[in-house]
């Protein structure tokens, strides 16, 4: 798994963050989604290396090695402003002043904050199988509730925690064919760790809070994504069923925004990495202009 990739700690801002990176030509950071660590993109890392392009593949912080925010009651150190700060500060680490992002699932949501506050720095982005979370919220219906239950349950405070540590292996399953051998141990141990836990929790809690707030600020003072958008979407997933064609949404985010459908259920960079890898290659080539 990542065969000749290099892996590492790098500082950000303070926060360790776990990484692995390869690769020569236009930087692209990947930003993988709950349950997951950056182990989910090792079909897809190395098609984009091949493709030409500098990949960083990066834990978030809270999730898997990555360093763990100490909580506090207004989740602001796991909001997607702060730990977007922590990631620029990471890639300027590495070198990379300017680069694109690809964001999946909770990933997409800091690809999402990384673009709007710092479009000197993101050049690109790529948002998979999201909307923002404002978005969501502003279109609660009975079914939605019913099917996300999982952001409300997760917003509790301690009983989260004591019921997914106390059987997480019956908590989150996965498929060790489907996902990858390697991969499917490493989130298995990250799943283990009640400090991991605690920190996908706190993502979840910083979503409903601060971030929502972040995002309704950006819609009432008129922001937009300046930068080129590709929006990817499991066809086998629900959110087409929840709000029909997600671009009709993002047109209302973004100057920029094209996308279409991966035929794949939701962790799409292991169920269609080919598809996933081509579709973010084919969109990033500009970039190698330059």
């Amino acid at each position: 798994m990542f065969d000749g990739f290099t892996t590492e700690i790098v500082d950000g801002a303070g926060c360790p963050v776990f990484v692995r990176h390869a690769g020569s030509g236009p930087p692209v950071l990947l930003l993988h989604g709950h349950p997951r660590t950056s182990a989910t993109w090792h079909w897809v890392a190395p098609r984009l290396v091949e493709r030409g392009f500098a990949v960083v593949c990066a834990d978030l912080p809270g999730y898997g090695r990555s360093g763990k925010p100490a909580p506090t009651e207004d989740h602001e150190p796991h909001s997607k402003r702060a730990n977007a700060r922590r990631l620029l500060a990471m890639m300027r680490t590495l070198g990379h002043e300017q680069f694109a992002v690809v964001g999946h699932d909770r990933g997409s949501y800091l690809a999402l904050r990384l673009a709007l506050d710092h479009p000197d720095r993101v050049l690109q982005a790529v948002l998979a199988d999201c909307l923002p979370i404002s978005e969501h919220l502003g279109r609660i219906t009975p079914r939605f509730a019913t099917e996300w239950w999982h952001w409300f349950f997760f917003a509790q405070p301690e009983t989260p925690e004591r019921v997914i540590n106390a059987d997480p292996d019956s908590w989150y399953r996965g498929d060790p064919e489907k996902m990858g051998r390697e991969n499917h141990a490493e989130w298995r141990a990250a799943t283990r760790d009640p400090e991991v836990v605690r920190g996908m929790l706190e993502d979840y809690r910083a979503g409903l809070t601060v971030d929502c707030r972040d995002e309704l600020a950006d819609r009432a003072a008129g922001r937009m994504l300046t930068q080129p958008v590709l929006v990817l979407w499991s066809l086998r997933d629900d959110l087409e069923d929840l709000y029909g064609d997600p671009l009709r949404i993002w047109r209302e985010w973004a100057e920029d925004v094209r996308g279409h459908g991966i035929d794949s259920g939701h962790h799409m960079a292991e169920l269609a990495p080919a598809e996933v890898a081509a579709s973010v290659a084919d969109f990033l080539e500009p970039l190698k202009a330059e």
